[in-house]
């Protein structure tokens, strides 16, 4: 499930909101162990969801670096090129 994370800094452009969330929809879900809560845990597994989110956004807000702002274009090249290494083209 967190494979599913992706690297969310320093990026032209900046990651959106939709991005952050869901990169807290997975946080939450691992550290839950549901991928889905019960009706029971919906209200707080949601609210967790949103709190992530807020902690994450106010932590990407607030990094300073020096480094060039990195391409998604560029990055995703990069990362097709490392699975093609580590796992072989698709057939």
């Amino acid at each position: 499930m967190c494979r599913n994370i992706k690297t969310l800094y320093n990026f032209d452009p900046p990651a959106t909101e939709d991005e952050i969330h869901a990169a807290a929809l997975q946080f939450v879900r691992k550290l839950s162990g549901f991928n889905t809560p019960s009706k029971a845990n919906e209200a707080v597994f949601h609210a967790a969801i949103e709190d992530v989110t807020a902690v994450a956004k106010k932590l990407l807000d607030s990094l300073v670096t020096n480094a060039e702002p990195r391409n998604r274009e560029v990055e995703i090249v990069r990362a097709r090129a490392r699975n093609i290494k580590r796992f072989g083209p698709k057939l």
